[in-house]
């Protein structure tokens, strides 16, 4: 029972991580096609040339760094919020967000913004797929937070009440460390989503502010290009690793 467990497990995880191991292999191949040629560093020597994937790299960055803050913020004072109130209810209509189809979640944004805008003037660029990514990433961060909150005792809140410090104070100083792990966790989840959204991205984005995941799709439909790969290779690596430290953090 035990080694066809370990079979079927090994299985799954091939399943799911060999495409990837082998893009990031083909991403050291000399050649355009899958048709090993020899180890080379070409791709990524031509990927960190190219000023079109470096300004989308850098407004990705931007936005996911910035979209992050923001729900992280506001995703704890939510869970917060709600634990306090104890209402399923609005907890279980986060969940509306994570469901919810990106097209429809695009639409929705852009039919939005479009009808805001019509009053205030403005048009579409790099703050409006800010706070596209901000709506959805509140939830992630309110639902890992929220699930840090119920391992957390309130009698610790109060304890510190009646010893004279204010809710707010019981709050910054005992609630927010007991915390801390789950808020980085639920950080670096939000920072790995925003930086990896296309759908949404696509449809509030404007002319300035294209994204990596964009070029990335744009290249993809021209054709074989292996600087694909190399970017490829270099997001999953580092992404994997922030989801690992989060898991990590969050089971602290």
């Amino acid at each position: 029972m035990k080694r066809g467990l370990a079979i079927y497990a090994a299985a799954a995880y091939a399943f799911l991580h060999l495409p990837l191991a082998t893009l990031v292999v083909f991403s050291f191949n000399a050649s355009r096609f899958t048709l090993w040629e020899g180890f080379s560093l070409h791709w990524y020597q031509t990927l960190f040339s190219d000023a079109e994937m470096a300004d989308a790299a850098w407004n990705s960055v931007i936005i996911a760094v910035v979209s992050t803050v923001i729900s992280t913020v506001a995703g704890t004072l939510t869970a917060y919020g709600l634990w306090k109130r104890g209402s399923r209810l609005l907890s279980g209509s986060l969940y509306l967000s994570l469901v919810t189809p990106e097209i429809v979640t695009g639409i929705s944004l852009l039919a939005f913004f479009q009808w805001v805008f019509r009053w205030l003037g403005w048009h579409l660029g790099l703050f409006t797929v800010i706070l596209a990514h901000v709506s959805f990433s509140i939830a992630y961060v309110a639902i890992v937070v929220a699930a840090r909150l119920r391992t957390f005792d309130p009698a610790l809140e109060e304890a510190a009440m009646d010893l004279g410090a204010t809710e707010w104070r019981a709050f910054w100083r005992v609630t927010l460390p007991a915390l801390t792990p789950g808020i980085v966790a639920a950080a670096l989840l939000a920072l790995t989503i925003s930086f990896d959204d296309y759908v949404i991205t696509s449809l509030v984005a404007g002319v300035d502010s294209t994204t990596l995941p964009m070029v990335i799709y744009a290249l993809a439909r021209r054709g074989a290009n292996p600087s694909i790969n190399a970017i490829s290779a270099l997001i999953v690596v580092i992404f994997g690793a922030l989801i690992l430290i989060s898991e990590r953090l969050r089971e602290a």
